[in-house]
């Protein structure tokens, strides 16, 4: 059975339900609405799906997704989109929902910051941590250097090739892309305030081998200033704890100081908050709102981890409460994937 992402009515797109973040979550969420003939519009606020594993970090390993001992965060994208191929869900990328109503026959109107208007039964916030920027480290004119020679997130590892490649952070960002270009680099230095890593040991250890085999070099310290021209960089002057000023050659700059998280219009949506994260029960992932569901990373609840299998399993559970407010009057049969024919339609596999 083909379904579509729903019918445009007056300037409005009337679906079943809006997802509020294109992200891994927000991507399977797809998936598992359609096997209950629920059809989707996804928002996303970024010009692709994909979310921070497409924003962030597309070439960066994933360890933790079953079924795949090692995949890319744009290789998880491309198969979470293949996945959800046969539900024909419409994407509205490049916007922002700004503001969420209930209208008088109880479906929720949406409209984003593009002019986009939804009228959907149910709304499924799979925002993440809400909207995210990279923080900026205080370097006097390091915006002129931005894009061009400092990067805050490696899109495509063979922009490094062959640079002196400064790392600046001491997080789990800043040591794994330190393991991962240090092979594709000329050189490559670690820079961090201080010989202590937030970071996960194993990626320490790791570092620390190959410093001690001269592949990369580790130094102490913080930027205070960058030498270049036209938005390239030359040289970083990094200062030591003792004040002393170095002027360390470079061609790349990936600073990873953490990313600043912005909730953003969700906070005025009427739904309970607790700290910028959103409550919700565990057995149908529903918010204080009735119909109003979130998902990932953006929730919270007792004994809650934000991983992205966690939030798959979170997808499925929604969908099961999510069926019975778009189809009160339909009875519901739950079927495995594995023996019904009728599912198996669906996914276009018979």
């Amino acid at each position: 059975m083909e379904q579509s992402a729903g019918t445009e009515v007056g300037g409005t797109v009337e679906t079943d339900a809006v997802i509020v973040g294109a992200g891994p979550v927000g991507l399977f969420a797809v998936f598992e609405l359609g096997l209950l003939d629920i059809k989707c519009a996804l928002v996303d606020i970024l010009d692709k799906p994909g979310g921070q594993c497409a924003e962030l970090y597309p070439e960066k390993p994933i360890y933790d997704i079953p079924g795949y001992p090692i995949i890319t965060g744009e290789g998880l994208v491309q198969k979470l989109m293949e996945q959800i191929a046969p539900f024909k869900p419409s994407f509205h990328l490049g916007q922002m929902v700004e503001s969420l109503a209930r209208e008088a026959d109880g479906r929720f109107r949406l409209t984003t910051d593009a002019g986009t208007a939804f009228l959907a039964r149910v709304v499924v916030i799979a925002a993440g941590g809400g909207s995210f920027q990279p923080k900026r480290p205080p370097v006097p004119g390091i915006e002129e250097y931005e894009g061009t020679s400092v990067h805050y997130a490696v899109r495509r590892m063979e922009d490094f090739r062959g640079h002196d490649v400064l790392i600046v952070g001491g997080g789990d960002s800043a040591l794994d892309w330190t393991l991962n270009l240090q092979p594709l680099a000329k050189s490559l230095t670690l820079l961090h305030r201080r010989d202590d890593f937030r970071a996960a040991r194993d990626s320490v250890k790791k570092m620390r081998e190959l410093v001690e085999a001269g592949k990369v070099k580790l130094a102490l310290g913080q930027v205070s200033g960058l030498k270049g021209e036209a938005g390239q960089v030359s040289h970083a002057v990094v200062k030591d704890k003792d004040g002393t000023e170095v002027h360390h050659p470079t061609t790349r700059i990936l600073p990873f100081f953490g990313l600043t998280m912005k909730l953003g219009p969700v906070a005025n949506w009427g739904i309970n908050l607790d700290e910028n994260l959103i409550p919700v029960g565990t057995e149908t992932f529903e918010t204080s709102e009735k119909g109003i569901f979130a998902i990932g990373d953006i929730n919270t609840y007792p004994g809650k981890l934000k991983l992205i299998l966690c939030g798959f399993h979170e997808a499925a559970l929604m969908a099961q409460a999510a069926v019975h407010i778009v189809a009160p009057e339909r009875k519901v049969v739950f079927q495995y994937t594995t023996s019904s024919s009728s599912l198996q339609k669906k996914l276009g596999v018979i």
